[in-house]
């Protein structure tokens, strides 16, 4: 028994040792010639993607303009009483991956591709990037989930209208996915328990 426990542990400590990390390039926060203006003139949603992969640079800029920190420390989104109760998943085709924005760094979560498993649309499992933006509750008040004065689709709202932005400041394909997600299964997928609850998905991708 004690030594079956012990073969676990060790794979279990193995198995985090070999977990590929991805360190992002310094983003680049002066890339965008556009003025907000004209951005919010060219803002559009398109579910047409190629399966082209994003560089490290870009998925960088991407994650940064969504919920990055800013000159003043502050991150990129607001979010009520400052709670930065959104974190930001990143499904890939090299596997899934949690947004660290202090140490702008992915770290793995699994190694395998879940894209699939973020929606019902064909598109999901071919554009080669799907945030996931998911709620710690634990870093919630009680009433901001639900109700008349609850602030996390707010929040998570701010994030991806920065993201949509970016994108098309760069002109990439984007779409905010809040229908045809199994938030039960992909909750399993990603190893959440009932203290975090999976808000919405952006799929991100070079146009087709």
């Amino acid at each position: 028994m004690k030594k079956t426990l012990l073969i676990t542990l060790f794979l279990g400590f193995m198995g985090t040792l070999m977990a590929q990390n991805i360190k992002l390039p310094e983003p680049q926060k002066n890339k965008s010639t556009k003025s907000l203006m004209v951005l919010l003139n060219e803002r559009q949603t398109s579910r047409n993607f190629s399966d082209k992969e994003l560089s490290k640079q870009e998925l960088s800029n991407i994650l940064w303009a969504g919920f990055g920190y800013n000159k003043y420390g502050k991150r990129t989104a607001p979010s009520a009483a400052n709670k930065q109760e959104i974190d930001i998943y990143v499904a890939l085709k090299s596997g899934l991956y949690q947004y660290d924005a202090k140490e702008n760094i992915l770290i793995q979560i699994r190694k395998d591709d879940i894209r699939a498993k973020t929606g019902k649309q064909d598109f999901v499992k071919e554009a080669p990037i799907s945030l996931i933006y998911v709620a710690d509750k634990k870093r919630m008040n009680p009433g901001d989930e639900i109700g008349t004065h609850g602030t996390l689709n707010i929040d998570c709202g701010f994030i991806s209208q920065n993201v949509y932005l970016y994108c098309t400041a760069m002109d990439y394909a984007t779409v905010v996915r809040g229908g045809g997600i199994n938030r039960e299964e992909l909750a399993k997928e990603m190893g959440l328990d009932n203290t975090y609850t999976i808000i919405v998905c952006q799929t991100i991708g070079y146009k087709k």
